[in-house]
């Protein structure tokens, strides 16, 4: 599951929910590039150092570099070989700074190692970025969507949990995929099932579909009491055998109707008969 999930490089959004956290899943894949070689860069917000690096023994905290908000978080680029930036989170990136200026940022960061005459030494660079959904609108969500190679969205039950990994790979289709695992104390993975890989759009399941009959300020069905009322109704353009017997059948003393015209000076009046040429 990790080193599917680290396979495309680029940005790897992890959106995690308050029934889900996803800050352990972040960790795990952490750990999975420090056992690769990699150097590990956390650009830390929402915990304290100590925090985050508890639970991490001491050769992957050895590979560890953990930055705080207002500290130059570019010296990894200064590393050779393959990179990781973990940043924890992009919610909090968000609340604090234009959601341009964030996704601009990661667009430069996750396209480093593709730059055409880029002296940097860095060859391979993964972005991760924890992502706490409900705090964002579908704006933000949609953007940073669209620049995730990969994209992760935790769910599952009560003791199980799962991830919805979507891959976008260049000039092919989105191809998705569920994972059903556990985190180890250690930050290990415990792999528990996978699904058949599919080719097909996965949908969002943090967007639940829209209803459209949500919110009508009128009833799109009739009770059994309206049904009868309407089927007893007529309405004035139909014409019932009351109304036929009505007009063929006028009453003594019933008024007659009459329409007067007084021509206008200007109307163009056709003396010739319209009709001369029928038969009448």
């Amino acid at each position: 599951m990790l080193e599917s999930v680290l396979a495309l490089g680029g940005l790897v959004l992890l959106r995690d929910s308050v029934e889900w956290e996803g800050r352990s899943l972040l960790k795990a894949l952490i750990k999975k590039s420090a056992l690769r070689g990699e150097q590990v860069h956390v650009l830390g917000c929402e915990v304290s150092e100590e925090e985050f690096r508890e639970g991490f023994d001491s050769s992957i905290n050895s590979q560890l570099v953990y930055h705080d908000l207002f500290r130059d978080p570019l010296n990894w680029s200064k590393s050779p070989g393959p990179v990781t930036i973990a940043l924890d989170s992009l919610s909090w990136l968000l609340l604090h700074l234009p959601c341009t200026t964030v996704c601009q940022t990661l667009h430069a960061l996750s396209h480093q190692d593709s730059r055409p005459g880029d002296s940097s030494p860095v060859e391979h660079v993964h972005v991760l970025g924890l992502l706490h959904g409900e705090l964002h609108g579908p704006g933000p969500m949609g953007t940073l969507s669209a620049l995730a190679r990969t994209e992760v969205t935790l769910s599952g039950t009560r003791s199980q949990a799962s991830a919805h990994i979507l891959y976008r790979r260049p000039q092919q289709r989105p191809t998705h995929e569920t994972h059903w695992f556990s985190i180890l104390s250690d930050f290990g993975v415990d792999l528990q099932g996978v699904s058949p890989l599919k080719s097909q759009p996965h949908p969002d399941p943090l967007t639940p579909p829209v209803d459209p009959t949500t919110h009508l300020t009128f009833n799109l069905h009739l009770s059994k009491k309206e049904k009868e009322a309407k089927d007893s109704l007529t309405l004035p353009f139909q014409f019932s055998s009351e109304k036929q017997q009505a007009l063929l059948c006028r009453g003594l003393g019933q008024a007659t109707s009459h329409i007067f015209y007084e021509p206008d000076a200007y109307d163009d009046l056709d003396q010739e008969d319209p009709d001369d040429d029928l038969d009448i």
